[in-house]
């Protein structure tokens, strides 16, 4: 098939993803990403054989995953998460990645770039994917999305950090100059967005907000460009620049014009689940290899050792270290958000083949479990949530529709 003919195809699969979704849900609240990159795999070379990745797909597909983390970055509130919450999360992320090593260097028999892939993998959060679950159960303005927030903005960022050090090809030394570079951009950009605006500027926004001007979503857009060009031109990974966008993004909007801050970003948010996100999920479905993951043998094992290793090397450390006002059953259902992974294992595994750290079909098994990571823990810790008498899982018909 054409590439505009998988482009075609790709856009139907984004539109029929959520009515099944929609159908589904009314029994069973199956997150909508889990359908996008299943309708991939069914349409992709190892079963109907009807799309395959090129360069367009590709690219759109990078930019979705760039606007995932972008969106990601956005979400976090940095004066709710500071202090004792997001020092536990950073602690927990620590002990996260020592583990993580410890264990991707038993599996990859000593080898220590193929550790890094292995170990970063286990140690990162889909806070991408978890935030819209939380958003939608109405929990990500409560103490526990707060809590949730936190310690996924580290599962975040930390593999993003840990994969710019460890897999640079730079010395240590070299890494840590880069990463002050960039730090350095960033603050200086945090410094210009927290400066009192002119009135001018909150007027332009809001007189072009229902226009064709879009002036404030051009403006979010050249942010996010600028700093995926500054983390490509550093040699880091885009996600990291695009991480930093969000933030930026967030204190430039409430800061200008905080009385159109929400509807600017419902834009933005319109454009990227409603077009590039949907990309990034239905791209990785085609382009996974089924084939490699069922031919048997040890891929096929990984998969649900790699699942087990996500609460393990995630988990654990999250629920030991969850701060001490949540109960028992928000710290399982605070594990279980901790530990899904997808995004970040997608792009880490990326890596790991054009290096040829990986094998395909450890990649597969990576990627399969971090599927199945993000169809079974959300779905755990929304029962657990409802468990507490605290709205978490929608209610009445709406429930499939929201619960994506």
């Amino acid at each position: 098939m054409s590439q505009s003919g998988t482009l075609i195809l790709i856009m139907s699969i984004a539109v029929l993803a959520p009515l099944l979704a929609y159908g589904v849900g009314r029994w069973l609240p199956v997150p909508l990403v889990i359908f996008e990159i299943l309708l991939g795999i069914v349409v992709g070379p190892d079963v109907l054989g009807w799309a395959t990745g090129g360069e367009l797909t590709e690219a759109l597909s990078h930019l979705g995953l760039a606007m995932l983390i972008f969106l990601a970055g956005y979400e976090i509130e940095f004066d709710r998460i500071r202090g004792d919450t997001l020092s536990r999360a950073a602690r927990a992320w620590v002990c996260s990645l020592v583990l993580g090593l410890a264990l991707g260097l038993v599996l990859a028999s000593g080898g220590f770039s193929k550790a890094v892939c292995i170990g970063t993998a286990l140690t990162s959060t889909a806070l991408g994917t978890v935030l819209p679950l939380l958003r939608d159960a109405g929990d990500l303005r409560s103490r526990f999305g707060s809590v949730v927030q936190a310690f996924g903005a580290v599962g975040e960022f930390g593999p993003i950090i840990a994969m710019a050090v460890l897999l640079s090809g730079r010395s240590a030394w070299q890494s840590t100059v880069v990463l002050v570079l960039f730090a350095l951009a960033t603050a200086g950009a945090v410094f210009w967005a927290m400066r009192p605006h002119k009135p001018w500027f909150a007027n332009v926004i809001a007189k072009t907000l229902h226009s064709s001007g879009q002036f404030a979503v051009r403006l979010v857009v050249l942010l996010l460009a600028v700093m995926l060009g500054l983390a490509t031109w550093l040699g880091l990974d885009v996600l990291l620049g695009a991480f930093a966008a969000g933030m930026i993004t967030r204190i430039v909007l409430h800061r200008a014009s905080p009385e159109s801050a929400h509807e600017v970003v419902s834009k933005v948010e319109a454009m990227g689940f409603g077009f590039l996100v949907p990309l990034f999920y239905i791209v990785t479905g085609i382009e996974f290899d089924l084939a490699a993951l069922l031919d048997g043998g040890r891929a096929l094992v990984l998969l649900p050792v790699f699942l087990v290793l996500f609460l393990l090397v995630r988990g654990l450390p999250v629920f030991l270290l969850a701060p001490g006002d949540l109960d028992r059953r928000d710290r399982r259902a605070l594990t279980l958000y901790a530990s899904t992974a997808l995004p970040l294992v997608v792009a880490i595994t990326t890596i790991g083949l054009e290096e040829h750290l990986l094998k395909s079909s450890e990649a597969a098994a990576l990627v399969g479990a971090g599927m199945v990571s993000v169809l079974v823990f959300p779905l755990l810790a929304m029962k657990l949530r409802v468990g507490t008498g605290r709205k978490a899982l929608p209610e009445g018909r709406m429930q499939g529709s929201e619960a994506w």
